[in-house]
């Protein structure tokens, strides 16, 4: 090859497909001469062959005009190409190739994927909770238990990581119950809470709120009556 052919090569219009679509057209149910016949007809389309023949891509390949006539068919049927009209500058219609269908059912099969592995991703997240919630009680979970738990995931919309953030809470003000824990719940909800650092700011705001109420009260106390007052239960509203 001399020189000139390898600028000329250089300088061809690339070929441009989504990489993903070659790893995953087999998923979608091309064989491997439909899928090729998918990329001639890009290739066409980038060369400005809106709408080439079966002997034109039948050119391109080993397979002969009938088998692409058949293949065509084919694809037409399984809703992988279209044929629509479309006018040139002039107003005159003509017929031309669609891939639109062909990446529509890509993208269906990429969300599926997606879809698969979020909720892969979320049964590992809520087999981690019962097992955090085992841990933490030091024992196996009762069938009341573990259906409170599955209400507070399916019925009440909690995200795992909001129901660990509320165990914690009770391991730390040292109620482990489930009561206390869905009263947690409860009063997150209710604020609007739906992650971490609101459940964090959401709880600062209580403790300060309690804070000035329990220092107005001391004030307002002789010192001669002052006594200890204990830590004031944020979620019941009462002292401990």
């Amino acid at each position: 090859m001399n020189e000139e052919a390898i600028i000329q090569l250089q300088m061809s219009q690339p070929f441009a497909i989504p990489s993903a679509l070659m790893t995953h057209y087999s998923q979608l149910g091309l064989s491997e001469v439909q899928f090729m016949i998918l990329m001639h007809i890009r290739q066409f389309e980038q060369e400005g062959n809106m709408f080439p023949t079966p002997y034109e891509l039948q050119e391109r390949m080993y397979i002969d005009e009938s088998n692409c006539t058949n293949e065509l068919k084919e694809l037409l049927r399984s809703g992988f190409i279209a044929i629509e009209e479309k006018k040139d500058e002039d107003g005159k219609l003509s017929e031309a190739f669609s891939l639109k269908p062909l990446f529509e059912k890509f993208v269906l099969l990429l969300n599926d994927k997606q879809n698969d592995k979020q909720q892969f991703t979320k049964q590992q997240l809520e087999g981690q909770l019962f097992r955090r919630f085992e841990e933490e009680f030091a024992r196996p979970l009762s069938p009341m238990e573990l259906e409170m738990i599955s209400m507070w995931l399916d019925d009440d919309a909690h995200d795992p990581e909001i129901i660990e953030a509320a165990l914690r809470e009770a391991v730390v003000s040292s109620k482990l119950n489930f009561r206390y824990i869905d009263r947690i719940l409860f009063d997150w909800k209710k604020n609007g809470v739906k992650t971490i650092q609101q459940a964090k700011e959401h709880g600062e705001k209580v403790r300060q709120h309690h804070e000035k109420r329990f220092q107005n009260r001391t004030q307002a106390t002789p010192q001669s009556d002052k006594v200890k007052h204990p830590q004031y239960n944020w979620l019941y509203g009462e002292e401990d």
